[in-house]
């Protein structure tokens, strides 16, 4: 993990990719757990024997287990020190061009692709590619919004 230290190592990475995350397993229980915590029961997440009959042959990841993934994933690249607080500030854009398979191992690039000044400190866009093991497609590609405000 690559530690930034304060707001001026953080400018001074602006379109930069700093690296990827390890590699994680999505597993069924994985899949179920989500499920279970967000109500999302479909069947191409959490059946099985359905599945197989299914489009992808078995089940797949919830697009958005992907993306509750992303914190995990970047902080596995980078944190920052020096700062008051970091704070998510949303999404600009989140895309899924391809499913996850259940078995199947992701893992994410990490690119900073804009720092600005605001307000409250600097406004980061970092963009999220996760990739799946094997695969020329990635699974999930997001521009996340981060806010970090001085000391």
């Amino acid at each position: 993990m690559k530690t930034l230290n304060g707001i001026d190592e953080l400018q001074a990475v602006a379109n930069t990719r700093l690296g990827y995350s390890s590699w994680h397993d999505l597993t069924q229980e994985k899949i179920d757990a989500f499920a279970d915590a967000t109500g999302d029961h479909q069947w191409i997440h959490v059946d099985p024997s359905r599945a197989t009959d299914g489009p992808f042959g078995t089940t797949i990841a919830h697009g958005h287990l992907l993306t509750s993934m992303i914190p995990m994933l970047v902080w596995e690249v980078y944190d920052v020190d020096g700062v008051r607080m970091g704070i998510n500030y949303g999404s600009n854009k989140v895309r899924f061009p391809a499913p996850v398979p259940v078995g199947s191992r992701i893992r994410a690039a990490v690119d900073i692709t804009d720092v600005k000044e605001v307000s409250a400190g600097v406004q980061v866009i970092t963009t999220v590619t996760i990739e799946r093991e094997n695969s020329d497609k990635p699974v999930c590609v997001a521009e996340v919004v981060g806010v970090y405000v001085p000391n």
